[in-house]
């Protein structure tokens, strides 16, 4: 089962939900403020966070923030604040998923097992991985190749990974790499918030020497050649950006 972080200053609903997602057969890991919670993602990279709001110190949107510049787990934020304004600043800021106080466990329950169960199946989209040369993995492989991952549709848009090809109403795209790379990782991921330090470590790589910009430059590129769907791929202030569908 999963590793899911519980972050979460009032002891009692920390180990509420703790004592819940075990009996599910989860690992829990729980943190009571905003510095715990980064160190406990950095020492061992959970599979899901809920995360409270209202944290002394550091506040649940800054620890969103912090974590996803440099991970993609999905975050379960939990707060008082019930207006939509704070929903969608939650939802800019990275987080995937937005429970209210007083909340029901199950309620809980059933969303973490929806979010966990769409990280499972994204897993099996990524391409596998083997320390053999290709010669050898083909043969070992046989006819027991996994299936080709789906095609992604986000309305005119369609992007396949397996042919590394994209489609807009039905006319091909001419992307360069990285910019099918980068449109892929926002069209997997709708809705959630990327800096551009992790764009361009995922893309390009740490070792990346070139022009800082390069992220904004491709971004700008990419909105062009996607004409009206282009407008979903937003800016984030103080982060980076975002498809917003």
């Amino acid at each position: 089962m999963a590793t899911i972080l519980v972050v979460e200053d009032e002891v009692d609903i920390c180990n509420l939900i703790r004592r819940h997602l075990e009996a599910e057969g989860h690992q829990v890991q729980q943190a009571f403020d905003g510095l715990s919670a980064l160190a406990a993602v950095a020492r061992q990279a959970p599979h899901l966070v809920i995360l409270d709001w209202m944290l002394p110190g550091m506040d649940g949107l800054a620890v969103c923030r912090r974590i996803r510049e440099e991970h993609l787990m999905p975050i379960i934020m939990l707060t008082a604040r019930g207006e939509e304004i704070d929903r969608v600043l939650g939802l800019e800021v990275g987080a995937d998923d937005y429970v209210v106080k007083p909340f029901s466990v199950r309620e809980l329950m059933a969303r973490v097992r929806a979010i966990l169960r769409r990280v499972a199946l994204d897993s099996r989209t990524a391409p596998p991985h083997s320390d053999q040369e290709p010669e050898q993995s083909e043969a070992a492989a046989g006819s027991a190749l996994p299936p080709a991952p789906a095609a992604l549709v986000c309305g005119a848009l369609r992007v396949d990974p397996a042919t590394h090809t994209a489609s807009l109403d039905g006319v091909d795209l001419e992307l360069t790499p990285k910019e099918f790379d980068l449109m892929l990782l926002l069209v997997s991921n709708p809705g959630r918030a990327f800096s551009r330090d992790f764009l361009l470590d995922r893309l390009w790589g740490a070792d990346y020497a070139g022009f800082d910009r390069v992220v904004d430059t491709h971004v700008a590129r990419l909105r062009k050649k996607l004409g009206p769907v282009g407008e979903c791929i937003t800016s984030v202030r103080g982060v980076g950006y975002r498809l917003a569908i």
